[in-house]
């Protein structure tokens, strides 16, 4: 009698749970929009343009999931959201997804209840400062000010970094990069400390790049990717295969240019599968056939999205190092499309 009320309970619990994922995808078909959280402005990775459009590693990854979910990739509603406003903005409804260079911890996952869609960044946390400081370790920085933003894994792994070698050191709050830029420029703190990707970011951004260090420690790890709220599952599976399909695509060999006629000369059958000519998982999703073909056709493969927006040759000028393929001695990896 107690195992029938216990599985009922679960049988419920999971039947809600699937609903609250298709009332998402619902909502977001008849809305014909998706709302998408994303920073408040990092170069690279979320950041309008002059003509206030959106651009960035992120960023791509918003417009994928609107390319595969309504065929439109300029379908994206992009919500600025802070260290600290971001998870409220998603458990609120405010926003479908957040892509905001955001790092999976267990407190996110298990006591926060979002859901980590997948790694689109695999980072750690760094120190940039001055060049006329002079020093070239983070344990030199001993009585240093640091900026840093609040709300963030990066208050925690400061203040553990620092503990663990003894040194002390000021924090100097900020809410956004901008605010971190402008107090660090300044000279209100001595260093900035957030993801390296990040750092390297926003030195491009300064007048004199050159006048300006990363510190060699990285002291944490830092996964960061998208997510969504515990309970959308399906709608959870849309960001996370979409995500997938861009990781796919570039280990297949799947790009924007041939996007459109490699489906139907292929012989490799994952292929097939993936932009829809074989079988058809877009059912399962509740999609048509061509969604992946669709993000793919929108920003490019994963290789592509990391070339444009912050590879070597942008002046943000990240190698691709953990985030290569798997096939090349990275971390990237997705799930067989089968």
């Amino acid at each position: 009698m107690k195992k029938s009320v216990i599985f009922g309970a679960l049988t419920a619990a999971g039947l809600v749970a699937g609903a609250a994922g298709a009332a998402t995808l619902d909502d977001i078909k008849a809305r014909g929009k998706l709302n998408c959280g994303v920073t408040t402005g990092l170069v690279g990775f979320a950041a309008p343009d002059a003509n206030g459009e959106w651009n960035g590693f992120d960023v791509a990854v918003c417009r994928a999931v609107a390319a595969a979910v309504l065929g439109d990739a300029t379908a994206v509603e992009f919500v600025p959201t802070t260290g600290k406003t971001r998870f409220t903005a998603l458990a609120s409804g405010e926003i479908d997804m957040l892509a905001r260079n955001t790092t999976w911890t267990f407190s996110r996952d298990v006591d926060l209840k979002f859901t980590f869609v997948g790694v689109n960044y695999y980072d750690g946390q760094g120190f940039m400062v001055p060049k006329a400081l002079g020093v070239s370790s983070a344990k030199e920085l001993d009585g240093a000010t640091v900026c840093v933003q609040t709300g963030t894994t990066t208050e925690l792994n400061l203040a553990e970094f620092f503990r663990v070698n003894n040194i002390s050191y000021e924090p100097v709050p900020i809410e956004t990069n901008a605010e971190a830029q402008q107090q660090y420029l300044a000279g209100a703190c001595d260093v900035y400390t957030t993801d390296a990707s990040g750092l390297a970011a926003t030195r491009a951004a300064f007048e004199a790049p050159a006048d300006h260090v990363l510190l060699p420690e990285i002291i944490s790890k830092e996964p960061l990717g998208p997510l969504v709220r515990h309970g959308d599952d399906e709608w959870g599976d849309v960001v996370r295969w979409t995500l997938n399909a861009l990781v796919t695509a570039e280990e297949l060999g799947v790009t924007s240019a041939n996007v459109g006629e490699i489906g139907t000369t292929t012989n490799n059958p994952e292929v097939a599968r993936l932009l829809g000519t074989e079988d058809d998982l877009g059912a399962m999703l509740g999609l048509d056939a061509e969604w992946a073909k669709r993000a793919i056709a929108a920003v490019g493969n994963y290789g592509e999205v990391f070339e444009k927006n912050i590879g070597e040759s942008t002046p943000i000028g990240l190698a691709r190092g953990l985030n290569a393929q798997w096939t090349n001695g990275g971390l990237i990896y997705s799930p067989p499309f089968r």
